[in-house]
């Protein structure tokens, strides 16, 4: 998907939402336990519920790992059904890979060849030679991970190199990048106050935003920081959204947590753009 077609979903569906799909099964309602495939049957469920909100979706690998094969085939499934049913959707891998050059081709294989994904986050810290091989990939993106949500980001991506904190000299160098137009960024909601500056140094790209909601991070302030012409945000909700009740009701509340946040999104936009 290219990023012109992303923009024409947030504007059609007056949404920037992206739902993560991080399944843990002791967290699901007991009786999807009950199905071949839990993991799949509950995602599936969750789409159904929200692809009208939503436009797009982040399965992180981890939670599909977790469970070996059968995590995987899990992931490979929910993705594919995103595919089949909702083209329209942007399909994030959150799979956080990050190595040097025929293994860091090999991963993007594995997620933009055999998964079909559209973009996968990669850790930046091995370099040029670890990411552009994800770049090299015609129509999909790569997501650097630059200033994220968690207390220990201050352990080293705000650490002062000369004039710069070392998550701006990973933008700034990641821009000189071949095929960077094709970089996003992911930047923790938890680090709003950053963001105005972060625009600054890529007006243009989209960044990914996780930790509103469960994390403490504020929609609003993020907005009003990283908010672009083309809105240029794909905010994330995960456990807000999918676990917004442990009962056999879960899809209904997960659309009615998504459409909360889709409504302020749309208020947002309306007085923003």
């Amino acid at each position: 998907m290219t990023t012109h077609n992303l923009i024409e979903q947030i504007r059609k569906k007056e949404s920037f939402l992206c739902i993560g799909l991080d399944v843990d099964l002791n967290k699901i309602p007991k009786s999807m336990m009950k199905e071949d495939d839990p993991i799949f049957t509950f995602n599936k469920a969750i789409i159904d519920a929200t692809h009208h909100l939503a436009v797009a979706y982040k399965p992180n690998t981890a939670f599909y790992e977790a469970y070996g094969i059968k995590g995987w085939q899990s992931l490979q499934r929910t993705i594919e059904y995103l595919n089949l049913k909702y083209p329209e959707q942007f399909i994030i891998a959150d799979a956080k890979r990050g190595d040097i050059g025929n293994t860091s081709t090999m991963y993007a294989k594995a997620f933009f060849e055999d998964l079909q994904c559209d973009a996968v986050t990669v850790a930046p810290y091995m370099g040029k030679d670890s990411v552009e091989p994800f770049l090299a990939f015609d129509k999909k993106h790569t997501i650097l991970l630059a200033l994220t949500s968690n207390q220990g980001a201050f352990d080293f991506q705000t650490q002062k190199i000369d004039d710069n904190q070392l998550y701006e000299h990973v933008i700034k160098t990641s821009k000189t990048w071949k095929n960077s137009s094709q970089l996003m960024y992911v930047i923790g909601a938890t680090k709003a106050s950053y963001l105005a500056e972060i625009r600054k140094m890529v007006p243009d790209s989209f960044f990914l935003v996780p930790g509103v909601g469960a994390q403490g991070g504020d929609l609003e302030e993020v907005c009003r920081y990283g908010m672009n012409k083309n809105v240029g945000l794909l905010v994330n909700s995960s456990r807000g959204i999918i676990y917004a009740s442990d009962q056999d009701d879960f899809a209904e509340a997960a659309a009615g947590a998504a459409l909360k946040l889709q409504e302020q999104m749309t208020t947002i936009m309306k007085e923003r753009l």
